[in-house]
Parts: C-alpha cells; sequence; structure tokens
C-alpha cells in the first residue's frame, strides 16, 4: 500500500525539504503551494504539485478533493503553510492581524476539517501542525504572530484527544531559528508598519536582530526540520511535541523556567546583542 501525504507550503523551505525527505521514504507526496511555478523541481523529483490558498476555502476544498478522488486516502498532513506577521499592535492594521489568522490558523483549521473524513475512514493518520518556539515563547513586535502560533498549540490539544479513539495522531513541531524566506518577510513587514513610527527604534533594532539571525551559527537548514517531520510521520507512536533546529530545546528550556520578567531581559539582551546595539 502506497502512502500518501500532503504538505502545504511546500514551494521553499521547510515545506519542500519535507516534500523530498517523505518522497524519500516512499511516500507519495501532494505538495501543496500558492507558488505552483516555485515547485517545478519537486514536480520533476515525482511530487504531485497542488495550487492551494489558505486564505480561499474553495482553493482548500479543491486541493482535497482532488486527493480524495485521485488516492481515497490520506495518511499524513503536514501543516507547514504559514508567515509571520510583525510591528507593534498599535501600528498593524486590523486586516492584517486578521490575514495572519487567515493564514496560519483558519486556513489550517479548514484543510484539517476538509482531510479527517479521510482519516476517520481509514482508522489512521498523522496530522503534524508546524509552529514555532513562538507558540511557547514571546517577544516585541510579534503579538500577531506569535498569537496564532500560540492559538495552533492550543487548538493542536484538543484535536489530539478528539480524534485519538479514530487512530489518528496529532504532533506539533516547533522549529526554532531556521534558515528560511520567513525572516526576510518578517522584515519587510515590521519595518513597513513600524519603521516610521513611535516604536521606529524598537522597529529596526529588531530588524537587524532578525537579519543577524539569518547568518548565525546558530541558525539550522530547513533539512533539519524536514527529518524530524519525517520521523513523527513514520512514528507508529510519535511524540506530542518535538523541539526541532536552531536552539529550539534552550529557549524552550529557558521559558519554562525563568519568570515572564526574567524572561522578558534574556530577550532583550538577545535583541541588543545580535542588533549591534
Amino acid at each position: 500500500m502506497t502512502h500518501v501525504a500532503l504538505v502545504t507550503g511546500a514551494s521553499s523551505g521547510i515545506g519542500e525539504a519535507t516534500a523530498r525527505h517523505l518522497m524519500a521514504a516512499d511516500y507519495k507526496v501532494y505538495a501543496a503551494a500558492r507558488r505552483v511555478d516555485r515547485m517545478e523541481s519537486l514536480a520533476q523529483a515525482g511530487a504531485q504539485v497542488l495550487s492551494l490558498d489558505l486564505t480561499d476555502d474553495g482553493s482548500i476544498q479543491r486541493a482535497v478533493a482532488a486527493i480524495a478522488q485521485r488516492e481515497g486516502r490520506l495518511d499524513a498532513l503536514v501543516n507547514n503553510a504559514g508567515y509571520g506577521s510583525y510591528g507593534s499592535l498599535e501600528d498593524v492594521p486590523l486586516d492584517e492581524g486578521r490575514r495572519q489568522f487567515e493564514v496560519n490558523v483558519f486556513g489550517l483549521a479548514r484543510l484539517i476539517q476538509l482531510c479527517l473524513p479521510m482519516m476517520r475512514a481509514q482508522r489512521s493518520g498523522h496530522i503534524i501542525n508546524i509552529t514555532s518556539i513562538g507558540g511557547k515563547m514571546h517577544e516585541p513586535l510579534g503579538s500577531w504572530y506569535h498569537a496564532t502560533k500560540f492559538a495552533v498549540e492550543g487548538l493542536s490539544d484538543c484535536l489530539r484527544m478528539e480524534v485519538a479513539p479514530f487512530g489518528i495522531h496529532v504532533v506539533v513541531v516547533e522549529p526554532g531559528a531556521i534558515r528560511t524566506e520567513w525572516s526576510g518577510i518578517a522584515q519587510e513587514g515590521l519595518l513597513r508598519y513600524s519603521g516610521d513610527t513611535a516604536y521606529g527604534e524598537q522597529a529596526h533594532r529588531h530588524a537587524r536582530m532578525l537579519a543577524q539571525s539569518e547568518t548565525s551559527s546558530m541558525v539550522s537548514p530547513p533539512e533539519v526540520v524536514a527529518r524530524t517531520i519525517t520521523r513523527a510521520v513514520k512514528a507508529s507512536r510519535p511524540r506530542t511535541r518535538y523541539a526541532t533546529g536552531g536552539g529550539a530545546k534552550t529557549i524552550l528550556f529557558l521559558r519554562r523556567w525563568l519568570s515572564d520578567r526574567a524572561f522578558d531581559g534574556i530577550m532583550r539582551r538577545i535583541e541588543k546583542s545580535l542588533a549591534g546595539s
């Protein structure tokens, strides 16, 4: 029997690396993203490419229907698609906050809703939700992004208990600093929304920190996360959470044991150190 996986956000970074690792593990992979043209190399490698826009319910329905019609089953859903919207809470328009939730939370949830009937019918499946260490910790100017990641953590915990009777596993993967396009997108939004406001000094310092973090020795390649995801997908009894790459375990350890104010201080020192100020 051929195992089937759907990987979102597969046009680059963690999603692309995960698609390749799952194909190497003999999964038939449906690679989904808005930018279909950027998945040509995946298609050449054997992936089935799908157009998917998580802000468009019709697009989500069509993608899942295509898999159901062609395969009749789905063994793994890897919810990787998402982005980081940065800027002060005061500056970021509510429409942008809503879009952040639409992509990172509601699109993810809708995809799960539509995939679950296949998994329930076969009484098996793995749902892998990629959150971030940002779903357990905080930093200035990232309120909307962190809110979505905290939300997916809670959603995943509830879902795990709901679907366990059907033989379905729900796993959260919490990457640390990973070398992808994410940082550049976050910097762009941060400076656009808060670069010339009362929060400008903070915004420019934080943008410098994000830029410096891209070249830090602490940053891991996306393949590190892809290997973790593949291990979770193949496990008959996966862990509920995997912290992986880029200092993830260290940061989460500190967050667990430090008080809120002590952790605030740690984050400020990290920001100033990486920003060079």
